[in-house]
C-alpha cells in the first residue's frame, strides 16, 4: 500500500523510537537496575508498528501481547515515559509500578498487556474478539505470540473457536527461530502457515524485516477482521538483536549469527534504504528522527531510574476487579 510521507514518517519515527527505547534498557539491565527478567523486543519493530498501523489507539481495538512486550506497547500508542516507570517498579508506570517488564498494559490505548504464559495471548484476544462482536462495537483484536506459542494447544483452540463464530481476530506469529533457548527445528513440525490453514483461517507468511511486507498482510487481515469476515494468521520471520532475556549467556547461538543478522535483516536500515532510494522521504529527516528518539528515549529511562516507588498501602489495590 502507498503511504504518504507522513505516514512513513510516522511510522518510522515509532520503530525507531522502540528500537533505541530497547537499547538504553539493555544498557540499564547491564547495571542490574531492572527487577525482574526483560526480554527486549529489538529487531522485530517493523511487525509490531506494521501491524499497529491499522488499529486505532483507543480501546476499540485490543492488542494482547507476549513476555516481549515493549514493542507492542509502543506500537498501539502507549507512552513511553510510562512503559519505563512501569519496567522500573515506579509509582507513576503505566500499572502503578506492579506488573514489570512482563505485563505493561495501558487499557487506555487498547493495549491489554503481556504476561509470561506461553500463548495466553491467544485466548486474552478470541475473548476480547468474541466481545467485539457481539458487542457490536466494530473493534478487532490482535494477539501477538512467539514461535513457542505455535505449539500451545490454547493456541489452536482459540483458532478453531475464532473460525466457528468467525471472529474479528488477527493472530500474529512473531518468529525469532527460538523457543526460549531452543531452536524451532528441534520442537516443531509442520509450517505454521499450513497449520491455520487447517482450520480453514487465511493465513501468510511475510518477512518480519520488511515493514512494507507487513503492512501490505496486516492491512488485508484487519479489514477482513473490521468487516466480518473472520480471523486471519500473519507469519512474521523476525530476527531477535538481543538474548532471549537479559543476563542469557546465548550459547545456544552460532558466532556471527547476531551480527549477520543486524547486518542483513534490521528493519530500520531496510527502511531508511527504501524510501531514500525511492525519494519518498529525505534523509536528513530520518536523521532527525534518529536524533529524537535517541533523546525521548534516554529521557524517559533516566527520569524512571529515580522516581518514586509505589505506596505501602498500593499492595491492597488493584487486586480484585471489585471490592
Amino acid at each position: 500500500m502507498a503511504l504518504s510521507n507522513e505516514k512513513l514518517v510516522a511510522a518510522y519515527s515509532q520503530m525507531r523510537l522502540i528500537r533505541a527505547f530497547e537499547d538504553y534498557l539493555h544498557e540499564a539491565a547491564e547495571e542490574n537496575n531492572i527487577f525482574g527478567f526483560a526480554h527486549l523486543y529489538a529487531g522485530a519493530e517493523a511487525c509490531a508498528v506494521g501491524v499497529c498501523y491499522h488499529l486505532e489507539q483507543t480501546p476499540q481495538d485490543i492488542v494482547t501481547s507476549t513476555h516481549r512486550a515493549h514493542g507492542h506497547f509502543i506500537a498501539k500508542g502507549g507512552d513511553v515515559v510510562r512503559l519505563a516507570h512501569e519496567i522500573f517498579g515506579r509509582r507513576d508506570g503505566s500499572g502503578g509500578g506492579k506488573g514489570g517488564t512482563m505485563h505493561v498494559a495501558d487499557w487506555a490505548v487498547g493495549m491489554h498487556g503481556g504476561n509470561g504464559i506461553i500463548g495466553a495471548s491467544a485466548p486474552h484476544a478470541l475473548g476480547a474478539a468474541f466481545s467485539a462482536k457481539f458487542k457490536k462495537t466494530g473493534g478487532v483484536a490482535v494477539a501477538f505470540g512467539g514461535d513457542g506459542a505455535s505449539n500451545q494447544g490454547a493456541v489452536f483452540e482459540a483458532m478453531n473457536f475464532a473460525k466457528a463464530y468467525a471472529l474479528p481476530v488477527v493472530f500474529v506469529l512473531e518468529d525469532n527461530g527460538y523457543a526460549e533457548s531452543t531452536h524451532k527445528t528441534y520442537t516443531t513440525a509442520g509450517d505454521p502457515v499450513s497449520r491455520a490453514a487447517g482450520f480453514g483461517i487465511p493465513a501468510t507468511a511475510v518477512d518480519g524485516a520488511d515493514f512494507f511486507a507487513v503492512i501490505d498482510a496486516a492491512g488485508t487481515a484487519i479489514e477482513r477482521a473490521r468487516t466480518g469476515g473472520g480471523p486471519s494468521f500473519i507469519h512474521c520471520d523476525v530476527p531477535l538483536f538481543h538474548a532471549h532475556f537479559e543476563g542469557d549467556q546465548e550459547t545456544y547461538r552460532a558466532d556471527g549469527e547476531v551480527a549477520k543478522l543486524r547486518a542483513d535483516r534490521d528493519c530500520l536500515k531496510n527502511f531508511r534504504d527504501r524510501v531514500i532510494g525511492e525519494k519518498l522521504v529525505a534523509e536528513a529527516e530520518l536523521d532527525r528522527i534518529d536524533e529524537s528518539a535517541t533523546q525521548q528515549a534516554a529521557a524517559a529511562i533516566a527520569a524512571a531510574k529515580n522516581a518514586p516507588q509505589p505506596p505501602s498501602d498500593a499492595l491492597y489495590t488493584d487486586v480484585y476487579a471489585t471490592y
